[in-house]
C-alpha cells in the first residue's frame, strides 16, 4: 500500500463497499431462526409472518359490566316512560353473552324494583357494550409481518391470537477483541501510559442494547500473530467481530493489515469525523470492523456501521433515534470533506430547544455521558452560526430536555456541584453547563440562547465584576444573582519550586492561558496592565484551555508551568496556588425569568446551608452572598 488509508470515502459508500465484501465472502445474510416462548419474544426480530389462530375474543363478551337484554324488549324506554323487565341476565365485563340476549346494559344505568326486575329509561341498541367474537381479532389473521421487532404489547396480542411459542431470529453473537500492548483490564492499576479497556466493555453493552449477544476476549497485545489467530477463532463464534484500536496508520497499528492477510480488507478510512480511521472487511464468512481506539470514535463507528449490519442481520429495519431543531448556542466551525459528529447538551429555553456543543476530541468520553443529542455536519459544510436552526438527534426525551436549566459562561466547580445536588434532590432536574467564557455567556443570554449566564468578567475602567457588561448587552432587562465570592491566583506545582511569588514572575515560565472573553484572561490582562508587562513576554499567552481544571490539568502533567485559576481547582490535582485576587463569581439572567418554576429548585439550593458548607470545602470560595440579588 502507497498510503496508510486505502481510502477516505462517505460512510455511506463506505457501508455499501462493506456489504458488496460481505456478499462476496458468502457472509450469512440472516441469523438462523429460533422458536423461542412467547413470553421471552421481546426484542426479538419475527423469522416468519405472525398468523392469528384463534379470534379475540373468541366468542362474544359483555363489554361492561350490568346485565345482559334483548335490544327489542328496551323499545319505548324513555325517562317518563321506563320499561321493566323481568328477563336478562347479570354479567360481568368479559363473560359470554348468555344465549338469547344482544346487548347489554350498564349496571348504573339499571334501577331495581322491590320485586326483582329490572327498570330502564333508555331504549339500548342491539350488541350495545358487546364485544363481538374476532371483534379485536380475526382468525387466520396476519397478525404481524416478517422482520417485525416485537414490543411488550406485539407478544400479548400474539398470546391472544393463540400463539404459545414464536418463530423469531436468534440474536447476533457479538465478539470483541481489545488490542494493544498499553490496555489493561478494568479494576487493575494502571502506570504512566497504561489504559484501561472501557472500549470493550462500552461496545459491548452498546451491542447488547440493541438485541445482540455480546462477548470480549482477553486483552491481545500489539503482535500481529496474536491479533490474526484471535480474530481468526473470533470469526468462527461470531456474526460479527470488532477489534478495538490499531486501525490508523501508528507503528503498532496492525488492524488493516492483519485483516487484509486473514480475509479482505473492504475500506480503511471513512469521511467521518470522530472515527476516520475505521476498518471493515471480512474474514471467513464473518463480518469484522475494525474500531478506532479513542472511545468516542469507536462508539460512533459502532452506531454507524455495527448497528445497521446487525439488523439487517437479524432482518429488520436499523433503530433509530427521534430528531428535533434546535437552535445553536455558540458558533460552530467544521473541517470540509467529512461528516462532523457533535456531541450537544439541549435545553428548552422560551419556546425553542438550544443545542449547545460539547468538548470534540475523540477521546473525551464524558462528551458522550454528558450528550443529550448528536449534530450531524455534513462533508460539505463549514459549520454554523450561533443561533443557526439545526437538526439533532435526541438521546433524551424533549419532556426531560424541557426541564433542563442552560447555563452558558464562564466555568466554575460550583456550577458541577449545584448540577449533582439539584439532580440527587429531584431526578427530573438537569442544570447544564456549557463553558464558552464570561463575555460569551453574556451574549448567549442576549441572544435567548441560554437561562443563566455565569461571570466574573472584570471591567478594567470602573474596577467593577460583570455590571458594566450587562449594562452594555442587556440593558435594564437584566438580574444579576451573587453566587460566590473566589480565589483567583496562579496555579502551580506542589511546593512552588520555580518560588512564583506574582505576576512579575510570569516573564520567565511557561504559562497556560484561558480563552479570549474569559474573566480569567480578562483578569490577567488587567493585571498585567498595572504591571507594564506585555503579553508578548508572557511566554505560552497564546496557548488557551477552556477551563480551570484544564488549566490544573496542564501544569500536573508538566506541560506548563503555571496558570490562572481557581484555588478548588488547584486543590483538585494537589498543586500549589499563588493567591492575585478575590473576586465575585456572578449569575445573570432575564429579569422575567427569576421566577420561573424551572429556576426555582437552584434558588432553593443555594440558600441551604449544608450546600454552601460543602462549596466552602472546597477550597477558597466565600458564600457569605450566595443567592443575593445584586441587581
Amino acid at each position: 500500500m502507497n498510503s496508510p488509508f486505502v481510502s477516505d470515502v462517505p460512510a455511506a459508500q463506505a457501508m455499501a463497499a462493506w456489504r458488496k465484501a460481505c456478499a462476496a465472502a458468502g457472509c450469512p445474510q440472516r441469523v438462523d431462526a429460533v422458536r423461542v416462548p412467547v413470553g421471552e419474544a421481546v426484542g426479538r426480530v419475527t423469522a416468519e409472518p405472525v398468523w392469528a389462530l384463534r379470534s379475540s375474543p373468541a366468542f362474544d363478551s359483555a363489554g361492561m359490566d350490568g346485565i345482559a337484554v334483548r335490544a327489542a324488549d328496551t323499545l319505548g324506554a324513555g325517562e317518563t316512560t321506563p320499561v321493566s323487565l323481568a328477563d336478562f341476565e347479570v354479567v360481568d365485563t368479559g363473560d359470554p353473552l348468555p344465549g338469547g340476549y344482544d346487548a347489554v346494559v350498564m349496571r348504573e344505568h339499571v334501577h331495581r324494583t322491590a320485586d326483582g326486575k329490572a327498570e330502564l329509561q333508555a331504549a339500548v341498541p342491539p350488541y350495545q357494550h358487546v364485544r363481538s367474537i374476532g371483534e379485536d381479532i380475526s382468525a387466520t389473521e396476519l397478525l404481524l409481518p416478517e422482520g417485525h421487532r416485537l414490543r411488550p404489547v406485539d407478544v400479548a396480542a400474539c398470546a391472544a391470537a393463540g400463539a404459545v411459542e414464536l418463530v423469531v431470529r436468534r440474536r447476533p453473537r457479538v465478539v470483541v477483541v481489545p488490542t494493544g500492548d498499553e490496555i489493561r483490564p478494568v479494576g487493575t492499576d494502571t502506570a504512566p501510559g497504561e489504559i484501561l479497556d472501557t472500549n470493550s466493555l462500552m461496545l459491548a453493552a452498546q451491542a447488547r442494547e440493541i438485541g445482540c449477544e455480546a462477548a470480549a476476549t482477553a486483552i491481545v497485545p500489539d503482535d500481529p500473530e496474536l491479533i490474526t489467530a484471535t480474530l481468526r477463532d473470533a470469526a468462527t463464534e461470531a456474526d460479527l467481530v470488532i477489534l478495538i484500536a490499531g486501525s490508523s496508520a501508528g507503528r503498532d497499528d496492525h488492524t488493516a493489515s492483519v485483516v487484509a492477510a486473514a480475509g479482505t480488507l473492504a475500506v480503511h478510512g471513512v469521511a467521518v469525523k470522530p472515527g476516520h480511521p475505521v476498518v471493515l472487511g471480512t474474514v471467513g464468512n464473518t463480518p469484522v470492523l475494525g474500531a478506532p481506539g479513542y472511545p468516542v470514535s469507536a462508539s460512533l463507528t459502532f452506531d454507524i456501521f455495527a448497528g445497521p449490519l446487525l439488523a439487517a442481520l437479524e432482518g429488520a429495519a436499523p433503530r433509530e433515534r427521534p430528531s428535533t431543531t434546535a437552535r445553536l448556542a455558540r458558533k460552530l466551525a467544521s473541517a470540509i470533506g467529512t461528516d462532523d459528529w457533535v456531541r450537544v447538551r439541549l435545553g428548552r429555553v422560551g419556546g425553542d430547544i438550544v443545542a449547545a456543543p460539547l468538548p470534540r476530541g475523540a477521546g473525551v468520553l464524558t462528551s458522550l455521558v454528558r450528550a443529550d443529542g448528536l449534530l450531524v455536519v455534513p462533508a460539505g459544510v463549514e459549520g454554523h452560526h450561533a443561533g443557526e436552526q439545526v437538526r439533532v438527534e435526541l438521546l433524551r426525551g424533549l419532556g426531560e430536555i424541557g426541564r433542563t436549566i442552560v447555563a452558558i459562561g464562564s466555568h466554575d466547580l460550583v456550577l458541577d456541584v449545584a448540577s449533582s445536588e439539584l439532580r440527587a434532590a429531584d431526578p427530573l432536574v438537569t442544570l447544564a453547563s456549557s463553558n464558552v467564557g464570561s463575555l460569551g455567556g453574556l451574549v448567549a443570554l442576549r441572544d435567548g440562547l441560554c437561562h443563566i449566564a455565569g461571570s466574573h468578567l472584570l471591567d478594567p475602567a470602573t474596577g467593577e465584576y460583570t455590571l458594566p457588561y450587562v449594562d452594555k448587552l442587556l440593558g435594564d432587562d437584566a438580574a444579576v444573582v451573587r453566587l460566590v465570592h473566589r480565589d483567583q491566583g496562579l496555579i502551580v506545582a506542589p511546593g512552588n519550586p520555580l518560588g512564583l511569588t506574582g505576576i512579575e514572575d510570569l516573564r520567565r515560565v511557561r504559562y497556560v492561558n484561558r480563552q479570549r472573553g474569559a474573566g480569567t484572561r480578562a483578569l490577567l490582562d488587567h493585571e498585567l496592565g498595572l504591571r507594564g508587562i506585555d503579553p508578548a513576554e508572557v511566554s505560552g499567552y497564546s496557548r488557551e484551555e477552556h477551563t480551570h481544571l484544564a488549566v490544573a490539568a496542564a501544569v500536573s502533567a508538566g506541560r506548563a508551568d503555571t496558570g490562572m485559576g481557581i484555588l478548588a481547582a488547584a486543590r483538585a490535582f494537589g498543586l500549589g496556588f499563588v493567591p492575585i485576587a478575590r473576586e465575585p463569581y456572578d449569575l445573570v439572567l432575564r429579569t422575567e425569568t427569576l421566577d420561573d418554576e424551572l429556576l426555582t429548585p437552584l434558588w432553593a439550593l443555594l440558600d441551604r446551608p449544608e450546600f454552601r458548607g460543602g462549596v466552602e470545602a472546597l477550597g477558597g470560595y466565600s458564600c457569605a452572598e450566595t443567592g443575593r440579588r445584586i441587581r
